[in-house]
């Protein structure tokens, strides 16, 4: 199963794609972030995000996406931006007809792990452990978005023996 995991924002969406073996271990296919520059207006953010999804799904052509769930943030202005973006990334997947499934920030943390109020450092060394990598991924967005990817291959594997 080819899983795409995204940590979205506007100025930085960080991607993870993963493949789970046959045997259930993980492989790590490819990593890094979509950066837009603060000196483009929004729309065009939205645009150029668009665009480097739409490539990447083209070029790994994932069976599912794993996307973070928007969660309670105070600053508004920041959460309207990430939101934004998440419609952005939901609309590229639906364009490809990829299945999208929301994980929150305590679900990913307890999948990958065992502890939903693990610190972030924690979930990275678990990134690396269970992608078999010498050194965590660079930059903390595309470890997010690894650790996303991760914990759908898990959750997915556990909806898979209740059935």
């Amino acid at each position: 199963m080819l899983v795409i995991g995204l940590d979205p924002g506007t100025a930085i969406t960080g991607y993870g794609i993963i493949d789970e073996l046959p045997d259930r271990s993980l492989r790590l296919l490819a990593h890094g972030t979509i950066r837009t520059s603060s000196a483009m207006d929004t729309d065009q953010r939205l645009q150029v995000l668009h665009e480097k999804l739409t490539e990447i799904l083209e070029s790994y052509q994932p069976q599912c996406a794993a996307v973070e769930k928007l969660y309670f943030q105070r600053n508004v202005r920041t959460a309207l931006q990430v939101g934004q973006a998440r419609g952005v990334i939901m609309l590229a997947l639906s364009q490809g007809s990829i299945p999208v499934y929301e994980y929150n920030p305590m679900d990913v943390k307890l999948a990958v792990t065992g502890y939903g109020m693990a610190e972030k450092g924690q979930v990275q060394q678990m990134v690396k452990a269970l992608l078999n990598l010498h050194e965590i991924p660079k930059p903390d967005d595309a470890a997010d978005a690894l650790a996303i990817a991760i914990c759908h291959a898990h959750s997915a594997r556990l909806t898979m023996l209740d059935t």
